[in-house]
């Protein structure tokens, strides 16, 4: 129900009702009632003149009724009675009130629903099935204002039917709250009394009735399955309303007392033959239904022992035999091989009966069907697929909007203002195309509606809603209750509670009031709502793990990759699908000194948040070894040995990493060799310049955190320029939860790099392409690298001998190099570096010829290598000390600098940057002897 308007429009006379201190349910009932074009000087109350004056329902209240009279001596009250149509059908209490009451024509017989009399105690009970109390000017007729009004319904203890309602009126000044208090241990009293008025027959109805249940030979029908079943045999299936359908058309047969048959439609032209047989139990009576089946032509069949069809009677013909003039008549009798019995009770049990097993039914059917996905929306679809026709013709879920993007649920209850979105309106297969607006859009509920009532107590409330209050509404929007027609509507609201929280609401509709919601009713929708809302709350904490998980891993890939002049770089990560999680697949380019550059592809087992988090801390760690300059078997061996050691060796935990996978390779552009190492990972592939795509043959090494004893290796191979060298999760080989058939996929990839465009963003795309259609079944990385030769003009080498004569030789040939380069901006500083790394290698690299060379690009690299193993580092040298200045001045004087080792020896490499537009700022010579300076 959309809420309504919590400030009513001016009345007939132009007055307005005052809005001070009137609740928001009493202003939305006056706006209501002003719809209904109601006069407020007198209202015209229909008076229902066929009255029982000895129905049940006198007969258990009045001495009840006066009795609480007795009580309430010496203060001019008044109490009466209605039925469940808002009827007065008895009155009590003080004459002068009794006068006053016929001077409002509230007489035996009038109608006092909110229709016909505006806003009242009796009406808002009927409307809301609970207790309610109206305070002097809450009253919408005048002549009722100075009266306060309390009211409370009578239930029939079996099934919670409210049969009634008592009406307890006293002067506005003399009301005393603990009036309400005795009013309804009144009317629980008079719902006893309907109990032991029951027959003595009555009773022992229900007890056949729960005997014949036990004693019975024949199968019943299944309302969780659909199916009728019996010890012979299984009989056709039922369609959810086809099951309804026969149950509610056989409790009519029991109820009846001339019908002995039925006839029901159903779908391929079938019909169900429903036949009523009496029951005899001691002194009870009551009966049987049993169904058999026919096509539309007549033709009963059964089922054979071989499975086939086969005809047992044709009633239509003998029927017509029977009846010329056309008259019905019951259908031959068929045998026993087609008849199932399909319910058993009394007049008006059977009706419990039925109701108590359809709600437990439509419980185990929301148990199997709710939650089937981890989507809220679908959810709420499912409640409300569910729900209609069995227990509402219209159902609307409302989820708070913080909920629908996983966020936390407001604690507690939800204020008034709480903005809330609408996932869900069904009203039937009939309704599936019908705009039914208002999906997707954000709905409120102002106080007083049953809506904020329901999510501010936080449990169901029941009542009533009409369509001609809802013409508010925007003309472009079309609402919901406008499936169910014009009038009147039951509604029942009730709480998506889960863990404490309330997560929406979700709203039953009734078309029309024959059927109101009951308490049986509340109790069954509060269940049926709590089951959808642990669903709901579930799918809610799937989707935020799912997003910080994705959110995680995101931010912990590479953003933008590295643009180098050597290399061209491509990238995809492709997700699994949503079931599958986020996984901890991953990739990174490093670049490296001496132009080259680090190429790593990794794979963390699992999905999830720990996944993401534990490739994070993987590439964190190879990173860092990257910038050690360490050889791709040194990063693997580091790694399986970070992995391979646990917080705590006794607690026998293992690293979440274990079993991730990692390949990690180098390119060299000075001399296009490429050397790579891999731990359990696919191997890459190369597409040469007009070759053929092919895997690299490297070493297999086992995954991280198994390798013990096992030493990883490397290999090197030659890459001409301009080859394509392609790396890869093994997501990317899987055709389903295993690997499949890796040979078929691996082909597949290597024909897609073959028959590629020249572009990388193409390929990369043709890669993507060869991925099951329904998405990879594990997350893939994919990292693509176009390699490029440095131009031999841009590289100078030369060795010298370990002498210091090399010192002033190696300046030289730098000054001539810069000098061709057009790059004689760098003399001064590129020859202070030549000179200390020179002289260090000539004084510390032991042994052997010494290397210098000059490598240009964007910025110009200076390297000396020697065979020493030592490492150069910065410290601090005294004020007295001549040396161990050197590495200080060329990290001045230099970008960055570093040292990598080789196979036998090292090389000192130092970056500098050119920058021509802006010269050198003077050198401070006294500034920089005062850093040596000792402290103090």
């Amino acid at each position: 129900m959309e809420s309504y308007p919590t400030v009513p429009g001016s009345d007939r006379d132009g007055r307005r009702p005052p809005a001070g201190g009137v609740r928001p349910e009493i202003l939305a009932s006056w706006q209501r009632s002003q719809s209904l074009g109601i006069d407020r000087e007198r209202a015209d109350l229909p008076v229902e003149r066929d009255l029982d004056p000895d129905s049940r329902l006198i007969r258990a209240a009045a001495p009840v009724l006066t009795r609480l009279c007795e009580r309430f001596s010496g203060v001019p009250v008044t109490v009466a009675l209605a039925d469940s149509r808002a009827n007065i059908v008895e009155r009590w209490g003080d004459p002068a009130g009794l006068e006053l009451m016929d001077a409002a024509s509230l007489v035996p017989g009038a109608n006092v629903d909110e229709r016909f009399m505006g806003t009242s105690s009796v009406s808002m009970v009927l409307s809301t099935r609970a207790p309610f109390v109206v305070v002097g000017h809450e009253h919408f007729l005048h002549e009722l204002k100075e009266l306060t009004c309390m009211a409370a319904p009578v239930r029939d203890p079996v099934g919670g039917t409210v049969r009634g309602a008592v009406n307890l009126s006293v002067p506005r000044a003399l009301a005393d709250p603990r009036m309400a208090l005795v009013l309804q241990d009144a009317t629980e009293r008079i719902g006893e009394r309907l109990l032991e008025l029951s027959t003595a027959r009555e009773l022992e109805l229900m007890h056949s009735f729960h005997q014949a249940r036990e004693r019975g030979g024949h199968a019943e029908l299944d309302l969780g399955s659909g199916e009728l079943s019996r010890l012979a045999g299984t009989a056709p299936p039922l369609a959810a309303q086809e099951r309804l359908t026969l149950l509610e058309r056989a409790v009519d047969l029991i109820s009846s007392t001339g019908e002995t048959f039925a006839e029901v439609p159903l779908a391929g032209s079938r019909v169900a033959v429903l036949r009523r047989r009496e029951l005899h139990h001691g002194d009870a009576e009551g009966a049987a239904v049993e169904v058999s089946f026919r096509d539309a032509l007549g033709t009963g069949t059964a089922t054979a022992p071989d499975g086939r069809h086969v005809p047992l009677l044709n009633s239509s013909t003998e029927a017509a035999g029977a009846n010329p003039s056309g008259a019905s008549a019951e259908p031959p009798a068929a045998g026993p091989a087609d008849a199932w019995l399909l319910l058993v009770g009394e007049p008006g049990v059977g009706r419990l009966a039925a109701e108590a097993r359809g709600r437990l039914s439509l419980l185990n059917e929301a148990g199997a069907r709710l939650g089937t996905t981890l989507d809220m929306r679908r959810t709420a679809e499912e409640l409300a697929e569910i729900a209609v026709p069995r227990f509402a013709d219209l159902v609307v879920v409302d989820l708070v909007e913080g909920v629908l993007a996983g966020e936390e649920p407001p604690p507690g209850r939800l204020r008034p203002g709480v903005a809330l979105r609408r996932v869900a309106v069904w009203a039937g297969e009939g309704s599936r195309d019908t705009m039914t607006g208002g999906v997707n859009e954000p709905s409120g509920f102002p106080a007083g509606t049953p809506q904020a009532r329901c999510l501010d107590t936080g449990r169901p409330v029941t009542d009533s809603v009409m369509t001609a209050a809802l013409a508010d509404d925007p003309a472009d929007r079309v609402h919901p209750v406008d499936l169910l027609g014009e009038g009147e509507h039951s509604y029942l609201a009730a709480p998506l509670s889960a863990r404490g929280s309330l997560l929406g609401l979700a709203g039953f509709y009734r078309r029309g009031r024959t059927k109101p919601y009951e308490q049986d009713d509340l109790t069954l929708a509060g269940e049926l709502a709590a089951r959808t809302a642990i669903s709901i709350d579930n799918a809610r904490r799937y989707r935020r793990e799912h997003h910080a998980s994705l959110t995680l891993q995101r931010s912990l890939l590479p953003h933008v990759l590295p643009r180098l002049s050597t290399v061209d770089l491509a990238s995809r990560y492709l997700p699994a699908d949503a079931r599958a999680g986020v996984g901890g697949d991953w990739f990174d380019a490093i670049p490296l000194s001496g132009m080259r550059v680090a190429l790593v592809v990794g794979d963390v087992p699992g999905n999830g948040l720990q996944a993401a988090a534990t490739m994070g801390r993987l590439r964190t760690a190879v990173r860092t070894l990257a910038g050690l300059d360490l050889l791709p078997e040194e990063v693997l061996a580091h790694l399986d040995d970070l992995v391979s050691r646990t917080p705590d060796d006794s607690a026998g935990e293992q690293d979440p990493a274990t079993g991730a996978t990692c390949l990690y390779a180098i390119y060299d552009p000075v001399s296009c060799r490429c050397t790579a190492a891999r731990a359990g990972h696919p191997p890459p592939a190369v597409l040469t310049p007009g070759g053929k795509a092919q895997l690299i043959g490297l070493p297999a090494g086992p995954p991280l955190g198994l390798g013990g004893l096992q030493p990883y290796e490397s290999a090197t191979v030659d890459l001409p320029p301009g080859s394509l060298l392609t790396m890869y999760t093994d997501g990317l080989l899987k055709e389903s939860r295993g690997y499949g058939d890796t040979d078929a996929r691996t082909g597949q990839l290597l024909a897609s790099l073959e028959h590629a465009g020249p572009a990388l963003e193409d390929i990369c795309d043709r890669v993507a392409d060869t991925l099951p259609p329904g998405g990879p079944h594990d997350d893939v990385a994919l990292l693509l690298a176009r390699v490029h030769a440095l131009p031999e003009e841009r590289v100078a080498c030369w060795e010298f001998p370990s002498e210091p004569s090399a010192v002033a030789r190696a300046r030289a040939l730098t000054r001539a190099q810069l000098a061709e380069w057009g790059m004689s901006e760098l003399d001064f500083n590129t020859g202070l570096v030549v000179s200390e790394l020179v002289t260090n290698a000539v004084r510390y690299g032991g042994q052997g010829p010494v290397s210098l060379r000059l490598l240009r690009d964007d910025s110009l690299i200076c390297e000396v290598s020697d065979r020493s193993n030592t490492s150069p580092r910065i410290r601090r040298a005294a004020t007295t000390e001549e040396g161990g200045r050197g590495l200080f001045l060329v990290a001045q004087y230099t970008k960055s600098w570093g040292a990598r080792y080789m196979p036998q020896g090292k090389t000192v490499w130092a970056e500098q940057i050119p920058q021509p537009e802006q010269p050198a700022p003077e050198t401070d010579e006294q500034a920089l002897l005062a850093m040596f300076d000792d402290p103090g």
